[in-house]
């Protein structure tokens, strides 16, 4: 089949939410593409589509998010949009990104893997052991508040939403004495002059497929996925593809406090995974070590294992 390539006549059009996160994601895919294809920055059209995510009210409420929805507050819109074709593909941090697509989509492209750490964050604390007893930290991840209080459990650990500007100026407002953002995003946006700490993978286990950019597209779409192979980075691919199985068998909603990160070296993969109790007060992790070919076998009986040592009663306190 022969690729025709978009123009500005006659864009590509490119969905992302409105942050200056997600937009820093879309130009970079963008950036990729048209270095790819030796084509203008004006044959793609990047198109900003607002979530249920990213509703302000429902985002500054105090409910946490598992009380509003899932992850699909973040993608459903942008879905919906990519296929009732007012967008071709959508850009999305894939930590975001539910285990399953609608059908007629295909979540298949990820693009070189940023720093998968968390960071600390604070304008008066260097680390989390800096904290005083009591202080009050921000954060909306179940994973991060579990991590902490099974660190700290004389924490407060309070509900803290928004981009990383809206949470940063909570900071300078007094409302916690810190938060964590993922490494990645202040690196995407430039912004390393603000004060954090990178938290070491042996001390908070990140999200799964925390640091990659993920890009959805119609199943149908030939022209995008011609498009798309050009730029999806293989070894990314393989390390998300173990995690997200390992998080499929699960629970694969925003409601576990999990933590996952697959690393490669030659041709074996090594998943490292933990599941915790929403108060932290207990914790069950493992590893698991094969080829890298068997990624998502070794996800699921990662996951498997996991469950068997927690109980069936664990995921449900």
């Amino acid at each position: 089949m022969t690729l025709i390539l978009p123009t500005p006549d006659t864009p590509l059009k490119i969905g992302t939410r409105g942050s200056p996160l997600a937009l820093a994601q879309a130009y970079e895919t963008r950036s990729l593409l048209a270095a790819a294809f030796d084509l203008p920055q004006e044959a793609f059209d990047i198109v900003v589509i607002k979530t249920t995510g990213d509703n302000r009210q429902m985002i500054d409420a105090d409910r946490p998010l598992k009380e509003i929805g899932n992850k699909g507050l973040f993608t459903k819109e942008i879905e919906e949009a990519m296929l009732d074709g007012r967008v071709d593909i959508s850009v999305h941090s894939s930590k975001d990104m539910p285990v399953e697509q609608p059908d007629g989509l295909v979540l298949d492209t990820f693009l070189p893997r940023e720093d998968v750490r968390d960071a600390f964050v604070s304008l008066k604390y260097a680390g989390i052991a800096d904290l005083p007893q009591g202080a009050i930290v921000g954060t909306s991840s179940l994973r991060r508040k579990s991590q902490l209080l099974n660190k700290r459990p004389d924490l407060n650990v309070v509900e803290f939403r928004g981009n990383v500007q809206t949470r940063l100026q909570k900071l300078h407002d007094g409302v916690a004495t810190a938060t964590f953002l993922a490494q990645a995003g202040l690196n995407r946006l430039g912004m390393s002059d603000v004060p954090h700490a990178s938290i070491d993978v042996d001390d908070m286990l990140p999200a799964i497929a925390q640091g990659a950019i993920g890009i959805e597209r119609r199943a149908d779409d030939d022209r995008a996925a011609q498009m798309l192979a050009a730029i999806h980075h293989g070894e990314t691919a393989q390390r998300i593809t173990c995690e997200r199985a390992f998080l499929a068998a699960l629970d694969g909603s925003c409601e576990t406090p999990i933590g996952g990160l697959a690393l490669i070296t030659g041709d074996q993969i090594t998943l490292r995974g933990e599941i915790l109790r929403l108060d932290g007060s207990e914790k069950v992790s493992g590893q698991i070590s094969g080829a890298v070919a068997d990624g998502a076998d070794l996800g699921r009986q990662l996951a498997d294992d996991l469950l068997g040592q927690a109980g069936p009663d664990f995921l449900g306190h």
